[in-house]
């Protein structure tokens, strides 16, 4: 007997989860499609939205749609769901990021991999970037195991900094966040996702009041979304001196591994999240080819650079703006 139906406002609540993901400057560059008949829902990238000079082979964009992928199988194990995820299914239209097919609750003990999915759920909601500084407080072995773990699932690699190439990488970042002051059209790209709620009520970009605080320091490696503006009022802070990094490799560099950068980093993300950690990107020097090219450095590990995660302990992010379900879902009979 053919499976049931899914209701829409079951569908809504899905996209609703995936659409919670992190994505480059908040772009939020996916878009669903699915089809009652055949129970499947279809992510596609919206190259409408990339960004010619921060990401021009649109990989950031990719690892985006990936963290929104991962989202969706989260929401789906949640409620029971099985999926089942083809990555790049139409070799002749490359928008087509993944189909997942949602099969109905089997009537049998979940998979034990389907129940880790599952216990992330309530991480989707609470997760944010914090642009803030840090606690000197370092995350114990134990948890970044879980999250070594969280990224091999996912058919990434996480490995954390050590004491010997950190600063090393933080100049990689510093430099590059200084490039991009220099760079015209750079800056300008980045003023277009940038959003001064004071004038409108944004549902995508980086709104102001997420800027966090500037740095008192030279020590941040967050971008400051300010650029070279300066922002009245705005708070001033000291950031750690030697936060602590991870970076996200995949052995290949092509748009499938993208996606399951993106996966392998949302869920990295969810359980740093499960663990009480709070996290923020730095992911300037991978926008500049020749810096990237230096983080392929063997003494920091083998494969292509994908995301740096700034991980510890400290404020929560605020919760930035999504598009409305309705703007990104399509569904059809």
């Amino acid at each position: 007997m053919p499976a049931q139906p899914l209701d829409d406002e079951t569908i809504e609540e899905l996209v609703a989860d995936a659409t919670a993901a992190p994505s480059m400057h908040n772009a939020q560059p996916w878009r669903f499609r699915y089809r009652r008949a055949a129970r499947t829902l279809t992510l596609r990238a919206e190259f409408d939205r990339e960004m010619p000079e921060a990401d021009p082979s649109t990989r950031a964009l990719h690892v985006g749609c990936g963290s929104a992928l991962l989202n969706l199988r989260v929401s789906a194990s949640h409620r029971g769901l099985d999926t089942v995820t083809s990555l790049l299914p139409l070799p002749t239209d490359p928008a087509v990021a993944a189909a997942v097919h949602l099969a109905g609750p089997s009537g049998v003990p979940a998979k034990q991999a389907d129940a880790a999915l599952a216990a992330l759920h309530p991480a989707i909601r609470a997760r944010h970037t914090s642009r803030c500084p840090f606690y000197d407080r370092v995350v114990p072995d134990d948890v970044r195991a879980h999250l070594v773990d969280a990224a091999r699932v996912e058919g990434s690699e996480l490995a954390f900094l050590p004491p010997e190439h950190l600063e090393g990488v933080l100049v990689l970042i510093r430099d590059a966040e200084r490039f991009d002051l220099r760079d015209p059209a750079g800056e300008a790209e980045r003023r277009y996702w940038t959003r001064d709620t004071e004038a409108e009520a944004p549902v995508d970009g980086i709104p102001d009041y997420a800027f966090g605080p500037t740095d008192a320091s030279g020590r941040a490696i967050n971008r400051d979304f300010a650029g070279a503006d300066v922002s009245p009022g705005r708070e001033r802070a000291v950031f750690e001196d030697r936060p602590q990094l991870a970076l996200l490799r995949t052995v290949r560099d092509r748009p499938a591994d993208w996606l399951r950068a993106g996966q392998a980093l949302e869920r990295v993300l969810l359980t740093a999240v499960a663990h009480g950690l709070v996290a923020s990107f730095a992911t300037q020097p991978l926008e500049w080819p020749e810096l990237r090219r230096l983080l392929r450095d063997p003494a920091l590990g083998t494969g292509h650079p994908q995301m740096i995660v700034r991980l510890g302990y400290g404020s929560e992010g605020l919760s930035t703006p999504r598009r409305p379900v309705a703007e990104v879902l399509e569904i059809e009979p």
